[in-house]
């Protein structure tokens, strides 16, 4: 087993309970890390034998644009997702940080974790 990490994905988006954050917008912060097994790609030396960071930085960047209320909804759509269209993970661990929050407080961000593991099919 190896973990992939692809960690501090910046990316504006608009998401929030509050009418202004789905027009403004403001910065995310996003963690991703993954664990699969790397065995194989470490011998063959071939990407199509490993988790490809490229693919998962596009499927935070295309989960972030959609708008939702809650930081939780978008995760757990990238979690999703990945699990959907790579085969290889077993787990995955992201967190998302939503950067300035309009909180009413000097708060740099707040952040929600989740974390899924592949379900087994028997």
């Amino acid at each position: 087993m190896g973990i992939i990490k692809v960690e501090n994905i910046r990316v504006y988006a608009y998401h929030g309970c509050l009418q202004e954050e789905t027009k403004i917008g403001s910065d995310y912060r996003v963690d991703l890390k993954v664990k699969a097994d790397l065995q194989k790609s470490s011998r063959t030396d071939k990407l199509n034998d490993t988790v490809d960071y490229v693919f998962l930085n596009r499927i935070v960047k295309e989960e972030m644009a959609k708008p939702s209320q809650l930081l939780e909804t978008v995760a757990k759509r990238i979690l999703n997702r990945i699990f959907k269209e790579d085969k290889l993970v077993k787990k995955a661990y992201i967190s998302v940080s939503k950067i300035n929050p309009p909180i009413g407080g000097d708060v740099e961000y707040v952040t929600i974790e989740m974390k899924e593991k592949r379900k087994s099919i028997f």
